[in-house]
């Protein structure tokens, strides 16, 4: 088990580091969208490249930072319902949950994507609208985004058999809106977090 821990502790690492690094495309794709709209007011000039170019960030940061939010356990869940179970019984729903949905679809968008990508890169496909970028380095996102998912699928497995086994800790964060919403109660009702560390007086001295 040791070894398969050291590749999940890999593939985390890889994923987590692409993650951040592709995040950086939505702070680009703000800064090409508002470079667009001052060109296309002050000059009267556009391209649908520029149009396309945000889509192909936005669809990168999708893609690629999908496999970094499976890692943080940041993916949609139905807390309410979660909640109710108990930890060994969300640790089976969990790997299930992998082994017979998630698994089947990445299989299946990996089996689908590569003629897919294939064809399209082949052909030199272009955008079809006047001015407009290559399309295959786009078709060629989804196909390492699922890459990328399915990498983090095995890493997530491994660790969920391991916690079963008791060979590895359950650090699993609650995120559901009830524990935030006690979180934040708590600290409003904490003079001391309120008032900066001291607690609220008279005036009176």
């Amino acid at each position: 088990m040791t070894a398969f821990l050291k590749l999940s502790r890999a593939i985390d690492s890889l994923n987590e580091r692409l993650g951040k690094t592709v995040a950086w495309a939505i702070v680009v794709a703000i800064l090409v969208s508002a470079i667009n709209a001052i060109i296309r007011r002050v000059f009267g000039v556009s391209s649908n490249a520029w149009l396309e170019l945000q889509w192909y960030l936005f669809g990168a940061v999708f893609m690629l930072c999908s496999p970094w939010t499976l890692k943080v356990n940041e993916h949609i869940r139905i807390d309410i319902v979660s909640n109710m179970l108990s930890k060994r019984t969300r640790n089976w729903i969990d790997l299930l949950g992998h082994v017979f949905f998630l698994f089947p679809f990445v299989a299946i968008m990996l089996w689908l994507c590569v003629p897919y990508f294939q064809k399209s890169y082949l052909s030199g496909e272009v955008s079809s609208n006047a001015g407009g970028l290559l399309i295959w380095p786009a078709k060629g996102l989804i196909l390492l985004g699922f890459f990328f998912l399915g990498l983090q699928w095995l890493s997530e497995l491994i660790k969920r058999i391991a916690i079963m086994r008791g060979d590895l800790d359950d650090e699993t964060t609650n995120h559901s809106a009830e524990a935030e919403a006690e979180r934040l109660l708590t600290e409003l009702g904490d003079p001391n977090t309120a008032t900066g560390g001291e607690p609220p007086g008279d005036g009176i001295r």
